[in-house]
């Protein structure tokens, strides 16, 4: 993606609503059916504004923990999931300039949640398989059980 347009801002305003909406702190562009490398966050702290991220790539990463995640796409499961504590990404902001963010706990963990949606894996991909067939069978209940069966 080169030329951030209208279509583009629109995309983000309605990410950001539909973020908000389900009460997530990110949400990328495959997730709503659009296949672009952008994502937008807001981890509800002063120190980190809400933001849309354009072609963002990690560009360092250090440390490592395990923590709970869960995710829009696989609503009311959660996994613990292993990630580097600090990373780097860089990318560009909704204006098209360079950014580069120097991020740990919550915001890399966000960041790289949402750095895997873009590049096609869901965080239960990073879970064993017994782990992640255990979250998609409690993920397929609550389905059945909110459809009323």
């Amino acid at each position: 993606m080169q030329h951030i347009d209208g279509e583009i801002r629109r995309l983000v305003e309605d990410m950001f609503e539909t973020m908000y909406a389900a009460e997530g702190i990110g949400l990328a562009a495959p997730q709503v059916g659009v296949s672009k490398r952008l994502f937008v966050m807001d981890i509800r702290d002063p120190e980190a504004e809400p933001r849309a991220v354009i072609n963002p790539v990690i560009v360092e990463r250090s440390g490592s923990e395990r923590s709970d995640e869960g995710c829009l796409s696989v609503p009311g499961v959660y996994g613990v999931v292993e990630r580097p504590t600090r990373i780097v990404m860089e990318g560009l902001d909704l204006d098209g300039k360079p950014i580069r963010i120097d991020a740990s706990g919550l915001l890399a963990r966000c960041i790289q949640h949402e750095m895997d949606h873009v590049d096609g894996t869901l965080y239960i991909d990073r879970l064993s398989p017994i782990k992640r067939k255990m979250l998609l069978s409690k993920f397929k209940k609550l389905q059945r059980e909110a459809a009323g069966r």
